[in-house]
């Protein structure tokens, strides 16, 4: 029975055009492809010892303000140090947890982009992007009456390459108006 419906869907989708929506449900959608933006260390040693030298920022942070409690209101480079340490530490935690990476994801029909570290990853759908223009070391998507800058790395030429390859193919299959802009550097 199962063999017969398959074979009854072939049929249809080979032969009319009237039927193709049916074809387009049993494609397999298309896998996402996933770029980081930055240089990340994957490696589980090198985030343990992020997380534990940004514990180790907080733990001297805390200890200089412990210490240092009776002279908080006369030096002010003591909290120039609190905050600085801190603030590191905070960055190394962060990083050795993961999100300090910048990425863009690209499925079917949406494009997920994270630009900066500390916000979280923006969404596109493909009905949202009304055109895309390439440039040699950015992108820009337009969606609505705002544009969205994609800055890429002037150092590693492949990761861009495949990126605006991916840009492109994302564009064809949604039928997003695409735009290759060069600029003299």
């Amino acid at each position: 029975m199962v063999e017969e419906l398959n074979n009854l869907h072939n049929a249809l989708c080979f032969k009319s055009e009237v039927f193709m929506f049916l074809c387009k449900k049993k494609q397999n959608p298309m896998e996402n492809k996933y770029f980081t933006l930055s240089s990340v260390e994957n490696n589980r040693f090198i985030k343990l010892i992020q997380i534990i030298f940004g514990i180790a920022c907080f733990a001297i942070a805390l200890y200089w303000i412990s210490f240092n409690i009776k002279s908080i209101k006369a030096d002010k480079s003591m909290w120039i140090t609190i905050v600085f340490l801190s603030g590191f530490g905070f960055y190394m935690i962060w990083a050795g947890l993961g999100k300090a990476v910048r990425f863009i994801e690209m499925g079917s029909d949406t494009i997920r982009i994270k630009k900066t570290i500390l916000l979280p990853a923006s969404e596109f759908s493909a009905g949202e992007i009304q055109k895309i223009e390439i440039y040699p070391f950015s992108i820009r998507f337009f969606i609505g009456s705002k544009k969205n800058i994609l800055r890429l790395s002037s150092t590693w030429y492949e990761t861009n390459a495949n990126i605006k390859d991916e840009i492109l193919n994302f564009a064809d299959n949604n039928g997003i108006q695409i735009k290759f802009i060069e600029e003299e550097l």
